[in-house]
């Protein structure tokens, strides 16, 4: 009989008989299962609740990046992360920074955007002028979902509409301007904006259609700026290196997909330990990137009168310290507890503070020693441990691969024979 993956009734399964089909359908041994089947921090029910259909959960290796010092003030920074050399390269970066004062950062209110589509309407700058006529109404029906928020100083602000062209003809788009305080906001504006499209339909004559938060939260910014010092990174020449890379991922844009990739290590591995949301972070951010109509790097790089390099970047940061995986996850609680933050900006600015660090370590590496050099003897030891090798043998395969510059698993299973014989 052939495999189907039409499972009938899968989610009303319980997580057991979830993983017996599975082992099932796929051949998958005991250990395999176990692995699979593992949960972790987590207890069996709260993952069930968190997402569907689930099996289990997938750990990422959780690091310590160290000596970053953000507003004179010290932290500890919890990076969940699988690329090696990364949370290395943050704490080396934060430690030259700190030469020059760390880093200093500020950001703008914790302010995000829903978006109310609005369609056929033959006056779409006359509907235009009717919203916002009614703009005291709408925050009003806004601001009656969610009385908690409106509590801790939060809730519907302001309004904007913007007439846009599109293949379908002119679409009028009301922009919800929410403080949404320490949440990230996705539930508090998308029900926010979809209490006020009834109304905006009334008034307008015309029919809405998507009623959702925007990701391209440019009114919920975080700025970060670090000097770093000429002799502690390695001399001007170095400085110089590091803007001439700037300037190519400036120009280029394939060049900038990488640049900003290192920026987004740094910061997804943040968001992710402190139980935000990646994707959202991640989609905001190039999107900023690109909102000139050309795609630019996150980070500027300049040489200041004394010959130091500064960095500064600003980018959007839509995290939040209440709701979802951040208050369910233990590991996410116990990280954020120990960031010791007190508000949702805070935690913006320590993680575009990681970006900034992470992008300078991967430049500097790039102007100098070349990217490789500290990425693959971390990947030696990796592909050293799938080889088979255990203790010290670690260390013997690793430096024999990095010696000849054959990190490759073929070479390292071949070491561990001509080890094994001796």
């Amino acid at each position: 009989m052939s495999k189907t993956s039409r499972l009938k009734g899968f989610y009303k399964l319980s997580i057991p008989e979830r993983l017996k089909a599975v082992k099932e359908f796929a051949a998958l041994s005991d250990e395999e299962m176990q692995t699979i089947g593992n949960t972790g921090a987590l207890e069996a029910d709260q993952v069930d609740r968190m997402i569907e259909n689930v099996v289990g959960t997938m750990s990422l290796p959780l690091g310590i990046a160290v000596n970053f010092l953000i507003n004179g003030k010290d932290y500890l920074i919890p990076m969940a992360i699988e690329e090696p050399s990364v949370v290395a390269a943050a704490s080396n970066a934060a430690k030259m920074a700190r030469t020059k004062g760390g880093f200093h950062s500020s950001s703008t209110g914790p302010i995000m955007i829903g978006q109310v589509q609005l369609t056929d309407v033959d006056d779409p700058y006359g509907a235009k002028m009717t919203i916002l006529e009614n703009k005291e109404e709408i925050m009003k029906i806004a601001n009656e979902k969610d009385p908690l928020l409106i509590k801790l100083g939060g809730g519907m602000k302001d309004i904007a509409v913007r007439v846009i062209d599109t293949i379908k003809g002119p679409m009028v788009i009301t922009h919800l301007i929410v403080d949404c305080r320490d949440a990230a906001g996705m539930n508090a504006v998308n029900t926010m904006a979809e209490a006020v499209a009834p109304f905006i339909e009334r008034r307008t004559g015309g029919r809405t259609c998507l009623r959702i938060i925007s990701n391209l939260a440019v009114r919920r910014l975080a700025r970060v700026k670090a000097i770093f010092g000429k002799k502690a990174i390695g001399g001007e020449e170095v400085v110089d290196g590091i803007i001439e890379a700037y300037a190519f991922a400036l120009a280029d844009p394939y060049r900038c997909a990488t640049h900003n990739k290192g920026v987004m290590n740094g910061i997804d591995a943040v968001v992710i330990a402190t139980g935000n949301d990646f994707r959202a972070i991640e989609s905001g951010a190039h999107s900023y990137a690109a909102i000139t109509g050309r795609y630019r790097p996150l980070t500027t790089w300049e040489k200041n009168g004394e010959g130091n390099l500064v960095g500064t970047i600003e980018i959007p940061m839509a995290v939040g310290l209440v709701g979802g995986a951040t208050k369910v996850h233990p590991t996410a609680r116990a990280n954020v507890k120990l960031l010791g933050v007190k508000s949702a900006q805070e935690l913006g600015e320590i993680i575009a503070s990681v970006g900034l660090a992470q992008n300078f370590a991967a430049l500097r590496a790039l102007a100098t020693e070349g990217i490789q050099r500290g990425h693959m003897s971390l990947h030696a030891r990796n592909i050293a441990v799938m080889a088979g090798a255990k203790g010290e043998k670690i260390d013997r395969v690793v430096e024999i691969l990095i010696k000849e510059k054959k990190v490759r698993i073929d070479r390292a299973k071949e070491i561990m024979e001509e080890l094994g014989g001796k």
